[in-house]
């Protein structure tokens, strides 16, 4: 029954010295998990095999006591014959000795049989507590497997961010920042300053405009008092 101690404490050990060499401790325990699995599915065939026995004991012990029975009845029935006539008496008397021996053989019989499968019960038992307590550690194991499985992957996560951050020179960046900032600048103020200029182009362009209407208008009437004198008409008259 210590055979389940000394794969545990074997395997414990094993562990532990390859765990120390290994840079992949998770696939390291997969195996493990899978070595405890097949272990198992020996124990549990172990396990059927006793039980297997234990109920063909039990099974043979309940015979014996049945036939035990059964030559205590015919024994009684042999005496009875006797007594009713149908039956010479030290005849019924000697078949019902032989009866009453074979009862006390098949009685016997299954004292033996029900003490061993007492035996053979004890051991299926304490051979299911080691069964189940394997099942546990095996479904112990492969929860906290997942865990590590899924902290081994944040874990590494973490690593590459701060590996990353550590690896990014912030006062270069800081500077690339700043005269990004001026080129921007630059350019806006020199956006604005085409924006003046053409706006006073624009008035520029306007104001001679004006001056050249109003020239127009006063050679206009310049032009109409020249005609009117020509044609000797006074300033009013038709």
């Amino acid at each position: 029954m210590g055979i389940f101690q000394r794969i545990f404490k074997v395997a414990q050990a094993e562990t532990h010295s390859v765990v120390d060499k290994l840079e992949d401790p998770i696939k390291l325990t997969e195996q493990g998990i899978r070595d405890l699995k097949k272990d198992l599915s020996g124990a549990m065939r172990s396990l059927a095999e006793v039980k297997a026995v234990a109920i063909r004991m039990r099974k043979d012990a309940e015979d014996q006591r049945k036939l035990a029975a059964d030559y205590e009845r015919k024994a009684m029935l042999l005496l009875q014959k006797a007594q009713q006539g149908a039956l010479d008496p030290a005849e019924a008397d000697r078949l019902a000795a032989e009866a009453l021996g074979r009862k006390e053989e098949a009685a016997k019989r299954a004292a033996e049989f029900a003490s061993n499968y007492e035996q053979q019960q004890k051991m299926a038992d304490q051979l299911q507590v080691k069964v189940n307590k394997l099942k546990q550690t095996i479904s112990k194991y492969e929860n906290e497997l997942i865990t590590l499985k899924a902290r081994a992957r944040t874990a590494e996560s973490m690593k590459k961010i701060n590996k990353q951050l550590s690896q990014v020179d912030s006062s270069s960046t800081v500077a690339m920042l700043e005269k990004m900032k001026d080129k921007v600048n630059e350019e806006e103020s020199l956006a604005e300053a085409y924006g003046d200029i053409a706006s006073e182009a624009t008035s520029t362009d306007d104001e001679i405009d004006r001056v050249l209407a109003d020239t127009s208008s006063v050679s206009a009437s310049d032009s109409l008092a020249a005609l009117k004198a020509k044609m000797g008409l006074a300033e009013g008259k038709k």
